[in-house]
């Protein structure tokens, strides 16, 4: 079987960390902080003929065989602003597909995303980082896709570079970098955008635990400060610390959604 290829744009996902949301489709008169999804599709084409060179892209490109791989089906959610939910399922279910349309990396097949006000996202290990720039120039660069002025990168600098503890390390090139070295700058700068929404995919995964109990505090500011919230793990105790809500995807579909310990719960449960 051939690989995975994405709709247009999912190819430009890897390089970008978060977005500046706003109102988008349904719901544009809600709060700000509010996430309104609404039967929401997401596909991939699943390619079946592995091509091993241009030649062969261009004659066979309009008769590639493909079948469409639906990642989200009919998913219709809402978070209110302040609200914490985490989303939780197997791999491949669809989790951090959901939170690409929600930032905006990838533009949904059918149905309607809206967000209303600044989103900070923290979607995938080093996304957003160029691997031959400094730490000190990609918090530049990083803080202007969440949609940071240069001025006020520039003011909270040495708050970013204080808060991951890589004083040390910031005019190296991040491709010196261990893999948890480049969690804590990207996590330092997306919660330094003073979000109304924040987006975590998995990587507080990485690192140390020392650090992490660190970004689960500043996490614990933030939703104490009103910052909605959408939360994604595999760590189910985690998960019911973070979080007042969860929902369950399976194979795209959402299978239960409600109070985060009944959730945990009940999918904990499912091959018992």
């Amino acid at each position: 079987m051939g690989g995975a290829g994405g709709r247009g744009g999912q190819n430009a996902m890897a390089g970008v960390c978060g977005a500046v949301g706003g109102a988008e489709g349904a719901g544009g008169g809600a709060a700000v902080g509010t996430i309104d999804i609404r039967d929401l599709w997401e596909h991939y084409r699943l390619y079946h003929d592995r091509t091993h060179s241009l030649k062969e892209v261009l004659v066979r490109f309009r008769r590639a065989r493909y079948e469409n791989l639906w990642a989200l089906q009919g998913v219709t959610m809402r978070v209110e602003p302040g609200e914490a939910v985490g989303v939780i399922g197997a791999n491949g279910s669809g989790k951090s597909t959901l939170l690409k349309c929600v930032a905006r990396v990838i533009e949904p097949s059918r149905g309607t995303v809206s967000v209303r006000g600044r989103v900070s996202a923290l979607l995938e290990l080093g996304a957003g980082f160029h691997p031959d720039l400094t730490g000190r120039e990609n918090v530049f660069i990083n803080g202007a896709m969440l949609g940071m002025t240069r001025r006020e990168v520039r003011a909270r600098f040495d708050e970013i570079v204080g808060f991951s503890e890589l004083e040390q390390f910031i005019d190296s090139p991040v491709r010196t970098y261990s893999s948890g070295m480049y969690m804590r700058l990207g996590f330092s700068v997306a919660v330094h955008v003073d979000p109304d929404v924040l987006l975590v995919d998995e990587v507080l995964a990485v690192g140390d635990e020392q650090f992490q109990a660190k970004c689960r505090a500043r996490i614990a500011a933030m939703k104490a400060r009103g910052v909605t919230i959408l939360f994604v793990s595999h760590d189910l105790p985690r998960v019911q610390e973070v979080c007042d809500r969860v929902v369950w995807l399976d194979r795209g579909v959402v299978r239960a959604e409600g109070a985060s310990a009944e959730v945990v719960q009940e999918y904990a449960g499912r091959s018992e």
